[in-house]
């Protein structure tokens, strides 16, 4: 049985169904005005609801001169962030600020907020037959609010610090007093909360203020009472005595070591110059010598007398040796006030190590002293440290106590949000527009009248007509009607009868049967014809007279009564008969139909004729009306060319050497709603590399379709075994049942296929025209 549904027979006759339009145009036209007007009387007569809207925005109101300048200048600033904005607005439509709006404009007393009042006779039905909630169970201020609520919209107007209050009212002066209301309340609360948290503020600082006074007097008394009990007297430089004697000490020890050390250093040069007989006048400390100086100037004289003496007198002389006597006694007295210096620095080196002596002992003295001042000034510097931590406290609360004192006084609290712009009474009702409400009530009058008339007219089945190609599901036996009378020498054979047959089946019969055209018989299943008498061609029948009938074939003789004939047994049109058990392309596809496989593998072993059996399967399917796809991985291409016509397309294998994508190598297949994956223009060896994503894409493909049919060509059971997964029908194509066929059969069930299908494309009917606009699936 073909598994074509029968609604893929016919086609729609668009021009027949559009046509219905303009037949039907007068009652479109009166259901299009009527709908309209009854939207033109209905907006007409519906209340009017006016909307105002009033702006805040949201920022510091603090001045320059005005901010607490003890404080960081930006602790006071609120926080603008959306976060920020969009807490103010829950504020703003709480019930707090509501129920202030609602007292002061008295909305309990309007109808509009309070469904009790003024009540029609029918809601006064409807809640006694209990098909409507009593208001009157929801306390009154409950019942403003929702209404409030049902008419408020507030919202933070986008990358602003603005918040839009919008009321809508059927009063317009109400709409545009409500949301200034709303505004006003909210930023007398804010001042509220502001002066509140002053005050409370005030209130806390003033016992914390008197406990910190106290407790800042105890921690300077007991800074006090420690330094006098640990005579820790303070010097210089904030320190303590002792350890700024011990500075000083040490200060005098250091200079007195250096004393000590240049009067040892020229003692003992003067000494190593007079044992050594050598020149004194290159010792600092004999040349500063009075006496020294006025020897040595004495010695310059007696030394020029001798001169002067010798160019007149000899060495003998009484003068000149009486010069030299004098100059040798004023060497003497020389070395002899070197030697009385040389005593005197000995002494004064002698002076400073004693006083150094002294000074050490001291230091050592002061050092214990110091430390011990050390650990007393950690307790004291503690105690310090506290008092001058609660002194800091206590001037910063004096501060803000100040300051919060003065704004209390002052009544001076800046709160963060003003009126931006107020509402204004509205002119015109926003609700309802008259004219937008006609016209979308015309446009989908029109709309909803035009789509009912072409579901009628398609529905009726008049805007149908039968589809290009289209086939019935055939029959298993005809039983052809018997031949017409001819002449007793003649004789129909069995070939010619079924053709004549089939020529006029579709003329008289009432139920016309139209079988798909089968392979001709091959001459050994035809009946042999005897061949002792000729066989006159029939005569053409006439369509207007049935096949029962014939007239005479010369009316000017009489026609003998026409010997009995034997009339040739009924011809069966039948598809070949099956050899190896196979089966025809239909049976096929509603194998795969009915088993709800998702795989379909077809191996070739003839070749590429062979391969004409995927291809029938594949349009069998997809004509179904399940999405098919048909993966041609045979060499020459035989399966994908025949469908689309070239072998020039892209396909697997550029897929596979990643020189694609899948939407590049999909493709429509020209002849039925199948899609089709042809071998490609890439290298085959490089696509060979990438064999191993074949797993991938047979999965990314059986996601996409219901069913993929893969095409192999003379494949064995190792070259399909990476195309097999769940729900997976293999078949076996084959043309002739020869040895070839059947030793591949035998091979794959082998090698783990026993559910092996054998299918015969012989009999099947070829595709018709190419449908055009399917080159491309993508």
């Amino acid at each position: 049985m073909s598994v074509q549904s029968a609604a893929a027979d016919v086609d729609v006759d668009l021009r027949q169904l559009f046509a219905s339009l303009g037949r039907n145009w007068l009652r479109i036209l009166v259901f299009v005005v009527v709908v309209t007007g009854l939207a033109f009387v209905a907006a007409s007569f519906a209340t009017r609801h006016y909307k105002a809207q009033t702006q805040v925005e949201i920022a510091p109101r603090e001045s320059v001169y005005t901010r607490p300048a003890s404080s960081n200048p930006d602790s006071d600033k609120p926080i603008l962030d959306e976060q920020g904005v969009a807490t103010q607005v829950q504020i703003i439509s709480s019930n707090e600020i509501l129920k202030q709006v609602a007292q002061k404009l008295g909305l309990s007393r309007l109808p509009e907020f309070d469904e009790t009042i003024d009540m029609s006779s029918l809601s006064r039905v409807l809640i006694l037959l209990g098909l409507k909630n009593d208001p009157m169970d929801v306390p009154a201020d409950e019942r403003v609010l929702k209404k409030m609520r049902e008419k408020l919209n507030v919202y933070g107007v986008e990358k602003t610090r603005i918040i839009a209050i919008e009321f809508s009212s059927e009063d317009p002066k109400l709409a545009a007093a409500i949301p200034d209301a709303i505004a006003a309340a909210y930023i007398a609360g804010q001042g509220a909360a502001k002066s509140e948290s002053n005050t409370a503020a005030a209130d806390f600082l003033a016992p914390e203020i008197a406990d910190l006074s106290k407790q800042v007097s105890d921690a300077e008394a007991k800074v006090a009472a420690y330094r006098s009990q640990s005579d820790l007297l303070m010097g210089g430089n904030n320190s303590t005595l002792a350890t700024q004697q011990l500075a000083e000490l040490s200060t005098e020890l250091s200079r007195v070591r250096a004393n000590r050390a240049a009067a040892e250093g020229t003692a003992e040069s003067v000494r190593k110059a007079l044992q050594n007989g050598g020149s004194l006048d290159s010792l600092p400390e004999v040349l500063s010598s009075d006496l020294i100086q006025r020897l040595r100037e004495r010695q310059v004289e007696l030394r020029a007398n001798i001169a002067d003496l010798s160019t007149t007198l000899l060495d003998n002389h009484p003068r000149i040796r009486a010069a030299k006597s004098q100059l040798a006694d004023l060497d003497a007295q020389i070395r002899s006030e070197a030697q009385k210096i040389m005593k005197g620095l000995a002494m004064q080196a002698d002076a400073a190590k004693a006083r150094e002596s002294q000074l050490v002992a001291d230091v050592n003295t002061l050092k214990a002293a110091s430390a011990q001042a050390g650990e007393q000034q950690v307790g004291l510097d503690a105690l310090q440290r506290d008092a001058a931590a609660k002194r800091q406290q206590l001037e910063l609360y004096l501060t803000n106590y100040r300051e919060a004192a003065s704004r209390q006084d002052r009544n001076y609290i800046p709160v963060d949000a003003r009126i931006a712009s107020p509402a204004s009474v509205p002119a015109e009702p926003y609700f309802p527009k008259v004219g937008p409400i006609v016209g979308a009530a015309a446009a989908a009058s029109l709309l909803l009248a035009a789509v009912f008339t072409l579901l009628r007219e398609l529905f009726s089945g008049r805007a149908m007509r039968p589809a290009r190609g289209a086939r019935f599901e055939p029959i298993d036996e005809v039983i052809m009607p018997p031949a017409a009378y001819q002449e007793p020498s003649t004789r129909l054979a069995p070939a010619v009868a079924t053709e004549r047959a089939n020529r006029t089946a579709d003329v008289s019969w009432p139920e016309t049967v139209t079988e798909t055209p089968a392979r001709p018989r091959p001459a050994a299943e035809v009946e042999p014809v005897a061949t002792a008498e000729p066989v006159a061609e029939p005569e053409p029948l006439a369509k207007s007279e049935p096949l029962t009938k014939s007239e005479p074939l010369t009316k000017s003789e009489p026609v003998a009564e026409p010997e009995p004939m034997a009339v040739p047994e009924p011809v069966e049109v039948r598809r070949p008969r099956s050899v190896l058990g196979e089966i025809d392309v239909e049976k096929a596809a509603e194998k795969l139909i009915a088993s709800g496989a998702a795989r379909a593998i077809f191996v070739s072993p003839e070749g590429d004729e062979a391969a004409a059996s995927a291809v029938l399967v594949a349009r069998e399917v997809s004509d179904a009306g399940l999405r098919v796809l048909l993966l041609d991985l045979t060499a020459s291409g035989a399966a994908s060319r025949p469908m689309l016509d070239s072998g020039l397309f892209p396909g697997i294998t550029n897929l596979l050497a990643s020189q694609a994508q899948f939407s590049e190598v999909i493709h429509g297949d020209l002849y039925s709603d199948c899609h089709v994956i042809p071998v490609g223009t890439a290298d085959p060896v490089r696509a060979m590399r990438a064999a191993d994503r074949l797993p991938i894409i047979m999965q990314s493909l059986t996601t996409a379709y219901d069913l993929v049919v893969v095409e192999c060509g003379p494949a064995d059971a190792q070259g399909i075994s990476r195309l097999g997964g769940e729900a997976t029908e293999v078949f076996l194509s084959m043309l002739e049942a020869d040895d070839e066929v059947t030793q591949a059969a035998v091979k794959l069930i082998e090698s783990g296929y026993p559910d092996l299908t054998l299918v015969t494309p012989l009999g099947h009917e070829p595709p018709g025209n190419p449908v055009p606009g399917r080159r491309s699936a993508a």
